[in-house]
């Protein structure tokens, strides 16, 4: 994740005889009345501002203290980011909060990727995400949901897990924020919430690409000098509303998923 410009935005006016609203240009004084009334609708939109800010009663902020937000924002913390990775998947997490949380959010990314739906990718997204004593019944457990036939051929897939000829299978996490509902130095309980896109991106595609919302939540141990899952539960939302958005052509969308490219998630 990278911090925005603090630099300034300039907009640069056309030149020319022309007001920039479409008028005739304007001559070089301004009138004591235009000035008197921008002035004035400076002063309403500095008042509106201010109002809108409020949040409640004049009691809390004649206090001289504030209720603190429920949610820390996702800030930089000046922790040089990850450098290592195993299967292609970030390690080697700072062993504090916000370690825990890009872990779990960069976790969240492998298992929800289409590598899962390939035998030999599996085992190394689950031996690298999941803590020893607990990879070998996740393995078990993750071979047989994502070589179940009948799974496989209800969302468009052979038994192999490949897509369609001239379809493109499409499953990727793409996680929206995390919060540390509890953590000491050898255990974090984090959650991950996230949109997910999933399905067969294709002209002839009988399950197109669809977008859903989940929460899950990780329980992560440290362990060979890194965070590793331990356990899970996953529920539904928060769902937004959606937007009247035309949908995209099987074309646009295969195209999008093969240039854009997913983000390692460190704070």
């Amino acid at each position: 994740m990278s911090l925005g410009d603090e630099g300034q935005t300039r907009t640069r006016l056309p030149d020319g005889g022309s007001d920039v609203y479409g008028g005739a240009r304007r001559g070089g004084r301004t009138s004591s009345r235009s000035l008197v009334t921008v002035v004035g609708v400076v002063v309403l939109l500095i008042a509106a501002i201010a109002f809108a800010n409020r949040g409640g009663d004049d009691s809390s902020s004649t206090s001289g203290t504030a209720d603190k937000p429920n949610s820390a924002p996702t800030a930089a913390s000046g922790t040089k980011p990850v450098q290592g990775r195993t299967a292609g998947i970030p390690t080697g997490y700072a062993r504090d909060q916000q370690g825990a949380q890009s872990a779990a959010a960069n976790y969240a990314v492998a298992l929800g990727s289409t590598g899962m739906f390939t035998e030999s990718t599996r085992h190394e997204i689950v031996n690298t995400v999941y803590a020893p004593e607990v990879a070998a019944s996740r393995l078990s457990a993750t071979d047989s949901a994502y070589s179940n036939e009948k799974f496989l051929t209800n969302i468009g897939l052979d038994k192999n897990g490949s897509a369609p000829r001239g379809q493109t299978f499409v499953s990727r996490i793409i996680p929206v924020g995390t919060k540390t509902t509890s953590s000491s130095a050898t255990a974090a309980t984090v959650e991950v919430w996230y949109t997910s896109l999933f399905g067969l991106s294709g002209v002839s595609s009988t399950n197109p690409v669809s977008e859903s919302w989940y929460t899950t939540t990780y329980q992560l141990k440290w362990v060979g000098n890194d965070w590793k899952v331990t356990d899970f539960q996953q529920k539904d939302g928060p769902v937004p509303v959606g937007r009247d958005q035309k949908a995209s052509t099987a074309d646009d969308m295969t195209k999008a998923v093969e240039e854009y490219g997913g983000f390692t998630y460190a704070r």
